[in-house]
């Protein structure tokens, strides 16, 4: 299934690559569906940078329901190489369940429209093979898969517009950052 997000963010494109590459841990008061995100890799090489960073969702799901669900279920780990001269990123998302039954991956594009005007556009595949998935009977996994992506697409979608909402929000609060 495919993931496709366009989204519009008033600030100079150098800022908006930066902060989305750098520092989202200072995205997290502004992404209440988001517990962590930690860095535990970066490799730079002049202007790319391959970063893995571990986010814990759920932030917005009551603690009961996280409890029975399991903090495996609410986690990811991103793999993204950033390249600031083309102003874009590759990325894969792996689940911390399900590893081997959902592949996720695509590229970010930072488009710049003016000084300070930049459109971030998500391009990217979500693949769910539900034959991989414990429980799940063999007649049903295609119904199964469809009905996973579409939900998991639903939600990604307005994640990632959620984050760049909350990187104008950051870049509004922060002045000095943004210029």
């Amino acid at each position: 299934m495919q993931l496709s997000v366009d989204t519009h963010i008033p600030y100079p494109r150098a800022a908006v690559f930066a902060l989305y590459r750098d520092d989202m841990k200072s995205l997290l008061p502004y992404l209440p569906n988001v517990v962590s995100i930690e860095v535990t890799s970066r490799k730079d090489d002049g202007p790319v940078a391959q970063l893995v960073n571990e986010w814990r969702g759920g932030g917005d799901i009551p603690s009961a329901v996280r409890a029975v669900l399991g903090e495996k279920a609410l986690a990811w780990t991103d793999y993204a190489t950033w390249d600031e001269t083309a102003a874009h990123c590759d990325w894969r998302t792996e689940t911390h369940v399900f590893k081997d039954a959902l592949r996720c991956s695509g590229r970010n594009r930072f488009i710049e429209k003016g000084p300070r005007d930049t459109v971030l556009e998500i391009r990217g595949t979500l693949e769910v093979d539900a034959t991989k998935i414990r429980g799940v009977p063999s007649f049903l996994a295609g119904r199964a898969a469809r009905a996973i992506e579409d939900f998991l697409t639903t939600r990604i979608q307005a994640n990632l517009t959620e984050t760049a909402k909350a990187v104008a929000k950051y870049l509004e609060d922060h002045p000095r950052t943004s210029s």
